[in-house]
């Protein structure tokens, strides 16, 4: 509850003044409280018929509106949006106000098309094999020097011109293991030496990777990426456009990193963040619980699996 900033009651007070006036008179407990005697007899009526819930602020909305448009014709304008017809079109077929049929779409949650739409049902699921599928993507990274807005919070210290690197991740779909490099570009090459990076750090720890899901970046569409999974004979899967929630354990993988590493603490230099990085992926790979695998580390899942 939002109380006023210049409220003379609260309800824990409105509750000691009702109390106070089953043995005061009005005026005194008007002149007690600093309010007026009308104040003291709505608080009391209003506790003797609902009790300490009628001591609570109410909307101050009234009860009817007499302009409001009414329910007959507002089912008739969500009639008509549901038929995928516009606001304009709606108004001017039934001779109303544009700003009325706006009201009732509003009011109703009809404004954009997207709302017309049933909810997307939820694209989850999991592999069962380690190493039958892993996921990868790029996140872009500021460079540092010395501590940014992120931390002190005040944009006008930063460094202009510092330029960006990139976090290559890799994460298995199985047992959530995760592989992370940062790398001064996200070109066809960098992503095709990370690759093989990756994949030998799968095989050290017993997968074998034969599928591979990337979003439609220029470095995962080039032709020397999929020569490289050809020789690994890796199929390459890609998400729909503009849909990165089909790669979504890498999204999320992502989001943890700049939470947990890259923006934890703050880092002198870039180079302090990316030694930073082993210890932390280290943490993520063995010890920390992940909610997606019922509390599981991915070291333990791995083992499991085996």
């Amino acid at each position: 509850m939002n109380l006023h900033s210049n409220a003379r009651t609260t309800p824990k007070s409105r509750l000691e003044l009702v109390l106070r006036s089953a043995t005061c008179s009005a005026e005194q407990v008007a002149a007690d409280f600093a309010v007026s005697t009308r104040t003291v007899r709505k608080w009391r009526g209003r506790f003797a018929s609902a009790g300490r819930d009628g001591l609570v602020d109410r909307s101050s909305r009234p009860h009817r509106i007499a302009w409001r448009t009414d329910e007959p014709r507002s089912e008739l304008i969500r009639r008509l949006r549901l038929s995928r017809l516009t606001g304009p079109q709606i108004a001017g077929a039934l001779k109303m106000p544009r700003s009325t049929v706006a009201a009732v779409l509003k009011r109703s949650g009809m404004q954009r098309l997207r709302d017309l739409m049933p909810p997307k049902p939820e694209n989850r699921y999991q592999r069962s094999v380690p190493g039958e599928l892993i996921h990868v993507d790029t996140k872009k990274l500021g460079r540092i020097q010395g501590v940014g807005h992120r931390i002190t919070g005040i944009r006008r210290h930063g460094t202009r011109g510092v330029g960006w690197e990139f976090a290559h991740v890799a994460i298995d779909d199985a047992s959530r293991l995760a592989y992370v490099e940062v790398l001064p570009d996200e070109h066809p090459g960098t992503a095709v030496g990370f690759l093989y990076r990756a994949l030998d750090f799968y095989r050290r720890h017993g997968l074998t990777v034969h599928q591979l899901m990337s979003d439609n970046g220029n470095a995962y569409l080039s032709h020397v990426f999929a020569a490289a999974c050809q020789r690994f004979r890796i199929r390459h899967l890609r998400t729909r456009p503009y849909t990165p929630r089909t790669n979504g354990k890498a999204e999320r993988f992502i989001q943890t990193l700049m939470r947990e590493w890259a923006y934890a603490i703050p880092y002198a230099s870039s180079r302090a963040r990316t030694a930073a990085l082993p210890r932390w992926l280290g943490y993520y790979n063995r010890h920390r619980p992940h909610a997606g695998l019922g509390g599981a580390t991915p070291y333990s899942r791995l083992r499991a699996a085996r």
